[in-house]
């Protein structure tokens, strides 16, 4: 589970050290990649019966695909116009945003620790907006926020479904969506062939085998274990952006993102006091985000 955070925080640093700049040319040959990456997974593991599997993932697996789609261009849309930092950091509040909107549409329980951490997390979002109006990054943020509220409506509609969605067929279906989005605006294609390389990074490396890490350790964790885990992209990526290019986030940006951190640790720790078995698909759904 560790893994998986280590490759989803590559993904600031990467983009930032690409000679092309158009954001929707990146989502559309990191999604390309991804696609391959994943389609070849399935092959070996399912041989003939691939296009079963992603055939069965039926209307929910098809929703849950296109609010995952939506995720991977709006977060290299966010890049594109913010600090690598608060695009970490905005979209790690899925876990609250799922629990609102759970406690609005589905009429979950919200427990208090949870309203408690979604206020400190909404205070610390608010100085990292205050450092996007003085530094021109509000609508990289704004865009960022859509990250996290599109993954909430992705559990609420499959919650809401009772579906139990295999997560790896998804991805495909998930990434040919976001190439069908993308590539009318990503004409005419300007990347070499050092982009193209570490395209290919981003699309197997940082997306799709983050997934399949998380995947692979999430039927021996429980869904707070993650949740704790999956932070560790927060820190890994904003601190790889800044030793290797130099970003380095505002005082404002890192103050808000510091109690953002601090409330889900916090949030996800009680958590585990009160954790049932874990179960997988759930905590496919709680985690990957990420939107990655």
């Amino acid at each position: 589970m560790i893994g998986a955070p280590l490759c989803w925080s590559t993904a600031g640093m990467l983009v930032r050290s690409m000679d092309i700049k158009d954001s929707w040319e990146i989502t559309f040959w990191r999604s390309l990649f991804m696609t391959l990456f994943v389609t070849g997974v399935l092959m070996v593991q399912y041989r003939g019966a691939t296009l079963a599997r992603i055939r069965a993932v039926g209307s929910a697996g098809l929703i849950a695909s296109l609010l995952w789609a939506l995720m991977y261009v709006c977060f290299i849309l966010a890049i594109g116009h913010t600090r690598v930092a608060n695009v970490l950091v905005l979209s790690s509040i899925a876990p609250f945003a799922a629990a609102l909107l759970g406690g609005v549409f589905l009429h979950e329980r919200v427990p208090g620790r949870t309203w408690l951490a979604m206020m400190a997390a909404f205070g610390g979002i608010t100085l990292m907006f205050v450092e996007s109006i003085n530094t021109g990054g509000l609508l990289g943020n704004l865009i960022a926020l859509a990250i996290p509220f599109a993954f909430a409506c992705n559990v609420i509609i499959l919650r809401k479904m009772h579906a139990q969605v295999d997560m790896v067929p998804t991805l495909v279906l998930s990434g040919l969506i976001s190439m069908a989005l993308t590539l009318p605006l990503a004409l005419p294609m300007e990347a070499g062939a050092k982009d193209l390389g570490l395209l290919a990074i981003m699309g197997i490396v940082q997306l799709g085998l983050g997934c399949i890490l998380m995947m692979l350790a999430a039927p021996h964790l429980a869904a707070a274990e993650i949740g704790l885990l999956a932070v560790l992209e927060i820190i890994f990526g904003t601190l790889s952006t800044w030793l290797v290019v130099g970003e380095r986030p505002g005082y404002l940006a890192l103050a808000g993102g510091g109690v953002v951190i601090l409330a889900l640790v916090v949030n996800e720790l009680f958590g585990l006091r009160s954790a049932t078995p874990p179960d997988e698909e759930e905590a496919v759904r709680e985690v990957c985000s990420a939107g990655h």
